[in-house]
């Protein structure tokens, strides 16, 4: 008979910190197997040391390599897989005769561990356990005594491995976050730290639990002393809240069309680090309630007041989120915003605009690529600008042969400008030429339909719908069968005709 295979988790360095179950299967072992580097040593058999008995069989799997330079045919990865298989075999030579092997790993067998690599190639040949272990991320969060996640925050484990500009977007974008395999790469996760705002949260924690330990805050460390077995650490944010800057911002933010799936990363990390969040409280509730941040909510039709309430709030020393629906410099509010804070006394604070999914693309991709050539964006909304100015507009782009975007066709009390729209619009078009019906892209009521201009229904419209009126060249195709099953996809051709 085989015999069975363990991995297992010794916990974080301290042979204090192995559980009952690791050291048991320790002891029911005929081999003990650990990876190692050149030099021979092993973190893992150092741990579990004095658990190893004479009798023991040793099987030490030694890498070929440690960094990324080798003249392997298949590069640093086929290196690396030539050595998996040739210890996997190793291994299996002692399951195949009938003894009990337990491959020992640092934190968690399953967990950025040299096991795992062993029980892709084993574990469905032989009976195997795997004995979960306490990670370097349990052991930072309690050597630093803080907590990394309370209530519906997100804890987001990163290597730092990473392109800069990745490790940058998702530290921007979560809530509590530890950065793995730091060493060579501490430079860039430090930049990519600093650049999205969180490097005064950044806690450093070497050899957790293990002889050297050593913490403190991550800004103060020097790069050239971080070794491989260290991390970056952002707890919790509950108890502190989101920090004031020491000079106040306004951030003018975009959500998207509906919720957060529509969120950029850079826009989900504003909106976390946010002191304040100013915005219309329908789009407020698209973001989730952070302990310790202030909402101040209002009606839709305030934008100027909302923007003077944001740089008052900036003014005194607070960074302020004004949220805004799709992008915010598309009909919403980095206008407003910016207006108010080039005039006195406001010309002094820092205003930046984070663009977000606007409802014209979210739309679009609905319905398959009708922006994919010349469009024009234009709102029927006659609250700010008279009807003559929007009936010109409507007639120079549609005389050019432009794809139209109509943002804010109607509402109850605008309920004859679609009407009048398409009238217009019939004088340029062909009856057949394909529309765009997208109400309430991405959230529960969403529904996007592709209908020819004349069938366009002004009663079906409201401010939650976005028309989009293709050109001459416009096409709309039925794929997928006719009935239920089918759809009906529109594009505009990149290739416009010569005349």
């Amino acid at each position: 008979m085989s015999g069975k295979l363990y991995g297992v988790g010794l916990g974080p360095g301290d042979p204090e910190l192995m559980t009952l179950a690791a050291v048991r299967a320790i002891a029911s072992a005929d081999v003990i197997a650990y990876h190692c580097a050149r030099h021979g040593r092993s973190i893992a058999r150092s741990i579990a040391a004095e658990h190893i008995r004479e009798d023991h069989l040793e099987e030490r799997l030694m890498y070929p390599l440690t960094v990324e330079t080798t003249d392997h045919p298949g590069g640093y990865r086929g290196a690396l897989d030539d050595f998996y298989e040739e210890a996997s075999a190793r291994l299996a030579a002692h399951l195949d005769a009938g003894r009990t092997v337990a491959v020992l790993a640092e934190g968690d067998p399953l967990f950025y561990g040299s096991y795992q690599h062993m029980h892709k190639r084993l574990a469905h040949r032989y009976d195997t356990q795997v004995i979960p272990g306490v990670t370097s991320v349990s052991a930072s969060a309690a050597r630093l005594g803080k907590p990394l996640c309370e209530a519906e925050e997100v804890l987001t484990v990163i290597p730092g491995t990473l392109p800069e500009e990745e490790l940058t977007a998702r530290l921007a974008a979560t809530d509590s976050a530890v950065v793995m395999k730091l060493g060579r790469t501490f430079p860039a996760v430090r930049r990519a730290l600093e650049r999205a705002g969180r490097l005064d949260d950044a806690h450093y924690v070497e050899r957790a639990t293990m002889a050297g330990e050593r913490t403190g805050a991550l800004a103060d460390v020097d790069p050239e002393s971080v070794p491989y077995f260290s991390v970056a650490v952002l707890p919790s944010r509950v108890d502190s809240g989101p920090a004031a800057p020491a000079r106040g911002e306004v951030l003018v933010v975009g959500t998207g069309p509906a919720g957060p799936l529509w969120l950029t990363p850079e826009t989900r990390g504003a909106l976390a680090s946010a002191t304040d969040l100013v915005g219309y409280t329908t789009y407020l509730d698209r973001v989730p309630v952070r302990p310790g941040q202030e909402r101040h909510g209002s009606d839709n039709k305030v934008e100027s007041e909302r923007a003077e309430f944001a740089l008052d709030l900036a003014r005194r020393g607070r960074r302020v989120a004004v949220v805004s629906g799709g992008d915010p410099g598309v009909f919403a509010m980095a206008t407003a915003v910016l207006e108010a804070a080039s005039q006195d006394p406001y010309t002094d604070v820092p205003v930046r605009v984070l663009p977000g999914v606007t409802a014209a693309n979210a739309a679009a991709a609905k319905a398959g690529a009708p922006l994919g050539h010349d469009y024009a964006t234009i709102s029927l909304s006659d609250r700010l600008k008279p009807w003559d100015v929007i009936a010109g507009r409507l007639a120079a782009a549609a005389a050019a042969d432009l794809v139209l975007a109509l943002y804010n066709p109607g509402s109850a009390s605008r309920t004859w400008q679609v009407a009048k729209a398409r009238e217009l619009l019939l004088e340029h078009r062909a009856p057949d030429t394909p529309v765009v019906v997208a109400r309430d892209v991405g959230g529960p009521e969403e529904s996007v339909r592709v209908l020819a201009l004349v069938d366009l229904d002004p009663a079906e419209v409201d401010m939650r719908t976005l028309l989009l009126v293709g050109s001459s060249q416009t096409r709309a195709v039925r794929r997928g069968g006719d009935g239920d099953g089918g759809t009906t996809v529109a594009w505009t051709p990149r290739r416009y005709p010569e005349v």
